[in-house]
């Protein structure tokens, strides 16, 4: 199983990014994912959770702001963050069970 994260960056205060997480050793159209973040110097947070049927749950504090996908067909995991804040600084994981990505940074900038 190995997922790899892309797409974060540096954005301004309200902007958008779009992350993208590609899987493999498993498929996403059968298997229950989610994405978690760890803001510098704390602990990992949960965000997202996508189920095989595209039922979606998120935290509180990205209802809202975050979409999170799937494409069945490119075995793809996606994270569309909108309205973006500084608290969302972060490192960003897509996550199967216990196995996570490398993440990709996202800095917000006010």
């Amino acid at each position: 199983v190995q997922l790899v994260e892309s797409g974060g960056g540096l954005v301004q205060s309200g902007g958008s990014l779009f992350l993208s997480c590609a899987v493999s050793g498993f498929t996403v159209g059968t298997a229950v994912t989610k994405w978690y973040r760890q803001p510098p110097g704390k602990g990992l947070e949960w965000v997202s959770t996508i189920f095989p049927n595209d039922s979606q749950y998120y935290a509180p504090a990205v209802k809202g702001r975050f979409t999170v996908s799937k494409l069945n067909a490119k075995n793809m995991l996606y994270l569309q963050m909108d309205s973006l804040q500084p608290n969302d600084t972060a490192i960003y994981y897509c996550t199967k069970d216990d196995i996570r990505g490398q993440g990709t940074l996202v800095i917000v900038s006010s």
